[in-house]
């Protein structure tokens, strides 16, 4: 549409609106879509529509005067929106809404609607003026975005699923692998047992040492596998359950116990288990002679180079000067802890020995 043709259509409204006021000069002029509908006309049609809306819509100035807005409503139009801009009008109120518009060729636009009425002195409402923006892009960009959301949603549900189907295998072999470890422990310990009443007073010694460190290990195993987290060992816990079963073979010895955070990586599980089997082993064995005042104490924690487990009881001599800690224990000792960049070492307390095994963080 030439400008001369928008300068005629504006003449053609009240002075408000017409050739000498610059409100209308400047909705003449704006690149932004606007139109002027008169409500005092039946169906509050279009008398004024500026160049930038007749090419937003495709609709010339002769085909949209004295049309109803609704003429660029379609099927997929929201009539919910639809609904709110008829009420704002019939209250006579400002409103802003997205909706779905179509051109005059058919194709589609979303239109960034405002809506608000024009006064006159008396308050009567003289017209209704419409800007529209043409927020397209800005739409498909949100639809694009939500459904990439959508997309990634359902890959991550996809996966989560995948991981929870993998995780419920991986305990079901698990538990496979539990039950058939201590299966065949049991057999082991059935097969040492049968083999103990053959055996001289020395020999039964020497298998039941063996017996109590399969029993350790099946402890190791059992925390392991009853833990939530099975890569890591509390070696302070599992110290703790050692001596307490221990103490049901020493009548009158008490447990005394002060556990902090103490995990190990479970690599080093069975190894420094069966060091702590073989320390607190030795411990009771001078408890079970009366050596002790009959109180052993379990306390472990970490510090920020090492995990600290330390054992003590009430005794005489230091439990590798005794003709009781055998060679074996002292070989077992000595080559699991360089395994597991772990050290043994002993200290006088009162009345006693604090015996401390120190195992080096992973860096």
């Amino acid at each position: 549409m030439e400008q001369q043709d928008d300068w005629r259509l504006t003449e053609a409204l009240p002075h408000q609106l017409g050739r000498g006021d610059p409100f209308a000069a400047a909705v003449r002029a704006t690149r932004m879509p606007m139109i002027v509908t008169d409500p005092a006309q039946p169906d509050n049609p279009i008398v004024f529509a500026n160049a930038a809306f007749q090419q937003l819509t495709g609709y010339s100035r002769e085909e949209l005067m004295g049309q109803n807005c609704r003429l660029l409503q379609g099927p997929e139009t929201n009539r919910d929106a639809v609904a709110r801009v008829r009420a704002a009008v019939t209250a006579g109120e400002d409103v802003s809404v997205d909706v779905l518009n179509y051109r005059k060729d058919g194709s589609t636009f979303w239109n960034a609607l405002y809506i608000s009425p024009v006064r006159d002195e008396d308050g009567t409402i003289r017209y209704f003026f419409a800007s529209q923006l043409d927020i397209t892009n800005r739409i498909d960009a949100h639809s694009r975005i939500a459904r990439q959301k959508d997309q990634v949603e359902q890959e991550v549900r996809r996966r989560t699923a995948d991981l929870e189907a993998a995780l419920e295998a991986k305990t079901l072999l698990l538990h496979e692998v539990d039950h058939r470890v201590k299966n065949n422990m049991t057999m082991i310990g059935s097969i040492l047992r049968l083999q103990l009443r053959e055996l001289n007073p020395e020999g039964a010694g020497q298998l039941r040492a063996t017996m109590q460190r399969i029993d350790a290990l099946g402890t190791v195993h059992r925390r392991l596998y009853q833990s939530d987290d099975v890569t890591r060992f509390d070696i302070g816990a599992f110290a703790a359950t050692l001596a307490s079963d221990l103490a049901q073979m020493a009548p009158g010895v008490r447990i005394l116990t002060d556990l902090r955070r103490a995990e190990i990586p479970v690599g080093h599980a069975s190894a420094l288990g069966l060091v702590v089997n073989e320390l607190l082993t030795l411990i009771f064995q001078r408890q079970n002679r009366g050596q002790s005042a009959g109180e052993v104490r379990v306390s472990a924690h970490t510090t920020p180079s090492a995990v600290v487990l330390t054992l003590e009881d009430r005794g005489g001599r230091s439990l590798f000067d005794r003709e009781d800690a055998g060679a074996l224990s002292r070989s077992l000792i000595q080559r699991l802890t360089a395994q597991a960049n772990a050290t043994v070492t002993t200290d006088p307390v009162e009345d006693g020995e604090r015996v401390t095994l120190t195992i080096g963080r992973d860096e």
